[in-house]
């Protein structure tokens, strides 16, 4: 089956978590929005609605990175919140740290080389919380 998204992405079921969240941020969704809704399958307004103001660190301030938010959002959604550390901890060996600020350190803000890293983050993310749910 296949769902076509807001720039006319297309979701397949063969690809992997991180595939879909890319196809997801690539179609408009922001980082949190595109990890839940690829972890999940939920393609719900309400959703989308809640998970908006996770962008750019939570509301633009470069706090908690969005990836990770939508992330704890989808393993809490589907009964594996008590995973949520594990998200949280294979992120920051990763990359040092789960702070949108600095994770773009390096990129002026809403760039296209931002927007690339965070496309990044995305994917890497919804990587994570894949196999978290195996």
């Amino acid at each position: 089956m296949l769902k076509l998204l807001r720039k006319k992405s297309v979701l397949r079921e063969d690809m992997n978590t991180g595939e879909k969240a890319g196809r997801l941020f690539d179609g408009g969704h922001n980082c949190a929005q595109a990890v839940f809704q690829a972890a999940t399958g939920v393609d719900d307004p309400r959703m989308m609605a809640m998970t908006q103001p996770f962008r750019g660190g939570i509301g633009d301030s470069g706090c908690l990175c969005g990836a990770i938010a939508g992330g704890v959002m989808a393993l809490g959604w589907l009964g594996k919140g008590w995973q949520a550390a594990g998200l949280v901890t294979g992120f920051r060996e990763k990359h040092k740290g789960t702070c949108c600020h600095s994770l773009s350190r390096g990129f002026k803000w809403m760039s296209r080389e931002h927007s690339a890293n965070c496309r990044r983050l995305t994917v890497e993310a919804a990587s994570l919380v894949e196999k978290l749910l195996r």
